[in-house]
């Protein structure tokens, strides 16, 4: 397996992503969509999740596909983005049929980003506006790091930011991830340059480190250096695709396994103040047989643990950072 030509989510053919964001508020939206609707479901391990319709993507629900999917931040506020990539999609004559009436369907997960030192004194709620924005913004390449969703986004020691990575595998299918990290836990090892998904990295993809030689390590619980803020509630948001043609069951069964890349990357990781979710995507446009799902599973870990650390390690500093980028660290 190697990256695609984009090592983007993008790689998957038909998908295309959107950024906006807002850099007072240090908050923003991003929007992955498709030319059609799309199979997609989700799975949800964090302690304190925040979304909008993710329960139609159970595999016993009537609705089979849908048109968009939106990681935000802004915590529950950020919900409202749904709202504006909606409005964009009903323009374009997008929805699910319903008699004369075509309603977009949307699901949505957020991250909560709300005490990292953005201006959040706003009178009207921003995220409506910025969904919209990403939704128009879509296409095959987007930049990572410190945009869209991961605009405002932190770790336990340094920024978070939104990454993304993709494997094309040997059946001729492909697999990627993008993933807004904001997690509870590290991205790194004590000390800041070793990332803990070192061993899953291609070609020098964040910085070719290596992992770290040291034993006994994730013993102990970090210290977040946004201490001083409080309690934090925190959320490592993502979407894994492919283009083979999956039921909703298996691509429920794809974002369950995917969950293996963000316990990789990131320690701890699914704890009681995280919101960790992961939406899957099938576009049903490669033929594959029941003996290359397995492969696909473990690609989704492989892409989501990459895009982690290609999000963290693409972060760029800021006005009124809080904490200090990994490549300023």
């Amino acid at each position: 397996m190697r990256p695609g030509p984009l090592n983007l989510i993008t790689d998957v053919p038909s998908l295309r992503v959107g950024n906006a964001q807002d850099e007072k508020l240090k908050s923003g939206v991003t929007v992955l969509t498709a030319d059609v609707p799309f199979v997609a479901s989700c799975a949800v391990m964090g302690g304190a999740p925040g979304t909008r319709e993710t329960d139609l993507l159970e595999p016993d629900r009537l609705v089979q596909a849908v048109d968009a999917l939106v990681l935000s931040g802004g915590s529950a506020f950020g919900l409202d983005a749904a709202s504006g990539v909606m409005t964009g999609l009903k323009k374009a004559g997008r929805g699910f049929q319903v008699g004369e009436v075509r309603v977009p369907l949307v699901p949505t997960a957020i991250l909560f980003d709300l005490l990292n030192g953005g201006d959040k004194n706003w009178n009207r709620n921003p995220y409506q506006d910025l969904g919209r924005a990403a939704f128009e913004n879509v296409g095959e390449k987007f930049r990572i790091g410190s945009v869209g969703a991961g605009t405002g986004a932190l770790t336990a020691t340094l920024k978070g930011g939104l990454g993304s990575a993709s494997l094309l595998l040997p059946n001729g299918s492909v697999v990627g991830a993008l993933v807004a990290a904001n997690p509870m836990g590290t991205v790194t090892t004590p000390g800041e340059r070793h990332f803990w998904a070192a061993p899953f990295e291609i070609d020098g993809e964040f910085g070719g480190i290596g992992p770290d030689p040291r034993g006994g390590l994730g013993v102990a619980l970090p210290s977040p250096k946004h201490a001083d803020l409080g309690e934090r509630a925190n959320t490592t948001i993502a979407v894994v695709a492919t283009d083979a043609r999956l039921t909703k069951a298996e691509a429920k069964r794809m974002a369950v396994a995917a969950h293996d890349g963000i316990g990789r990357a990131i320690v701890p990781a699914h704890m009681p103040g995280d919101g960790d979710l992961v939406f899957s995507v099938a576009t049903g446009s490669a033929e594959t047989d029941d003996e290359d799902f397995p492969l696909l599973c473990h690609a989704a870990a492989l892409c989501l643990s990459r895009a982690i650390a290609r999000g963290i390690y693409h972060a760029t500093p800021a006005s009124a950072d809080i904490l200090s980028c990994w490549r300023s660290a």
